[in-house]
């Protein structure tokens, strides 16, 4: 018998958001890896691209500043793809890359880790 693991959905870790829209934003993301949804991410200063969130990193990733809507694939270009940045409630078990200093990032950002 074959056990399947299936990823996180789409917004599967969102417990609440702001009214209409208001927690989201329309987002570049940088090329590289793929990166599912619920990815806890940061900004790279050089470019204003968001990336996957690294805490050992020094190029802006190592804050925490966002998590993704839904997954993006490997691609070695940017790719376009929409962030809560603000005003939601999330749940932790559902996020990829959280620590503890991710939590206190994204707490100041009005994203409530659950």
């Amino acid at each position: 018998m074959n056990i399947q693991t299936e990823a996180v959905h789409t917004a599967e870790f969102l417990l609440s958001e702001g009214n209409r829209e208001i927690s989201r934003e329309a987002i570049t993301v940088a090329a590289g890896d793929a990166l599912p949804a619920g990815q806890v991410l940061g900004i790279q200063t050089t470019s204003g691209h968001y990336a996957a969130y690294s805490p050992a990193a020094t190029d802006g990733t190592e804050v925490a500043v966002g998590i993704l809507h839904a997954a993006l694939p490997a691609s070695a270009d940017v790719r376009n793809g929409v962030a809560f940045v603000r005003l939601a409630e999330v749940a932790a078990a559902r996020l990829t890359g959280l620590d503890a200093a991710a939590i206190a990032d994204l707490k100041a950002r009005h994203l409530i880790v659950r």
